[in-house]
């Protein structure tokens, strides 16, 4: 009894700690951010919470048609916040980089160094189907680590959440002088939890709605959270379609729990033509501000209303023993 006993408390300690990589439905205990792939979790970061994510990114592309070598050095960077309801949240994110490209044809070489924004979105995200919203039938079994581990088929029903935002383009941006100043963005974000040590989320996008280059977006990410459950694993495969670009992208890397609210993340990534090639790599970190209050339910009523009703009757319970001694 006892070794089974003590299986039941190892699950239950690894399921506490898999879900900043995991992104359950309801608010969780630590830190839950999108880092280090680009793919957008289902689920948003909570009611009152302030979480900002950042990273430094190192790239170098090399363009065997136009004969060009490029460096590029950046950060990208997403401030979101949990508002009004636990399934909504509204975010900006964004990237700035400093792109160095070396025309190779001419001789003398040519060097063209330009420094922007390449992304900046703002926008908000709702989670419109939860599969795990009922916490009964997800609650792990202490008695089993099979039970707790094994595939199941209805693992792979996926929570749904939209994802609606704008593209805003500065004027006279060097990376997009042709862009509108604001482009609509939209994408359906799954998210499903295979077992609970591999999760798998999907993100499908179109992107800058309007412009003379409207662009198809999809992600596919796979995270494993490792024995150690403070570490997790990822890999993810990007495809972008547009008249201007077309691109396949892989990427993987790791992430660290410093802390109920910090998390520190490794990436490196690349692509599958010439033209150009890439070779990527990021490293960041994501913190967040807790204001969470919880409110649970306790048949249909909150948690606080369900203590005073049984106050009450405690109360009407101790008064009639009193009259009853007398």
């Amino acid at each position: 009894m006892k070794y089974m006993w003590s299986i039941g408390k190892k699950m239950l300690y690894i399921s506490f700690y898999s879900i900043p990589f995991f992104g359950y439905p309801q608010y969780t205990e630590v830190i839950n951010s999108n880092r280090p792939g680009e793919s957008q979790s289902a689920f948003s970061v909570g009611k009152n919470v302030i979480q900002a994510e950042m990273g430094i990114t190192h790239e170098q592309n090399q363009h065997f048609i136009k004969n060009t070598d490029s460096k590029l050095l950046g950060v990208d960077f997403a401030l979101r916040y949990g508002l009004f309801f636990e399934q909504l949240e509204l975010f900006v994110e964004g990237a700035y980089f400093n792109d160095k490209t070396v025309f190779q044809n001419p001789i003398p070489e040519v060097t063209e160094t330009k420094t922007d924004f390449t992304k900046l979105i703002a926008g908000a995200k709702f989670l419109i189907y939860d599969p795990f919203k009922n916490p009964d039938k997800n609650k792990p079994n202490l008695y089993s680590w099979k039970a707790n581990n094994s595939f199941r088929w209805r693992n792979l029903i996926p929570a749904i959440s939209l994802y609606a935002g704008a593209h805003f383009t500065l004027s006279d941006n060097a990376f997009f002088p042709k862009d509108p100043m604001v482009s609509p963005k939209v994408m359906l974000a799954s998210q499903s939890h295979i077992t609970p040590s591999w999760v798998m989320v999907f993100n499908l996008g179109y992107d800058k709605i309007g412009s003379d280059f409207p662009e198809w977006n999809y992600i596919l990410t796979i995270t494993h959270a490792l024995r150690n459950p403070k570490w997790s694993l990822f890999t993810e495969y990007q495809g972008v379609s547009s008249e201007r670009y077309k691109d396949a992208l892989i990427r993987a890397g790791t992430a660290y729990l410093w802390s109920k609210d910090m998390q520190l993340d490794l990436s490196i990534g690349t692509n599958f033509k010439d033209t150009p090639s890439k070779i990527f790599g990021s490293i960041g970190i994501s913190y967040r501000l807790d204001y969470h209050k919880d409110s649970f339910t306790v048949k249909g009523k909150s948690n606080e209303k369900a203590i005073r009703k049984a106050q009450r009757k405690n109360k009407r319970k101790n008064k009639r023993r009193k009259k009853k001694d007398f």
